[in-house]
């Protein structure tokens, strides 16, 4: 098993148990693909959820650029459900798996057909 398999079998491990949820394996590695290298840096993997320009990060990279998500405050509320069902709490919230939520959210999967 490669490391990058590794880090998928960690991030659905972390939507059983922190989420409680049952991943889509198929999507979750696309999603985990489509972060590139930022899976294996240790600050990059993340998403800092407390730091506004990390927040800024995720709706204008991810849900602008990658979903193609027009601007709005449901972007913000979008976010702010998925830090909750991570857990407040939760040291690393991994940037898979919070993509992977926001992909689910909006319904959006087709984007990594």
């Amino acid at each position: 098993m490669g490391r990058r398999d590794e880090l998928i079998e960690r991030y659905a491990g972390d939507l059983r148990e922190k989420c409680g949820v049952e991943p889509d394996m198929e999507l979750l590695r696309k999603v985990t693909i489509g972060c590139g290298p930022a899976i294996y840096d240790a600050d990059a993997c993340t998403v800092a959820a407390s730091q506004p320009h990390e927040i800024e990060t995720v709706k204008r990279n991810f849900l602008r650029g990658k979903l193609g998500l027009p601007d709005g405050p449901d972007l913000d509320s979008a976010i702010d459900a998925v830090m909750e069902q991570y857990g407040r709490s939760e040291r690393n919230k991994y940037r898979a798996v919070v993509y992977y939520l926001l992909t689910r959210h909006f319904g959006r999967e087709a984007v990594y057909a």
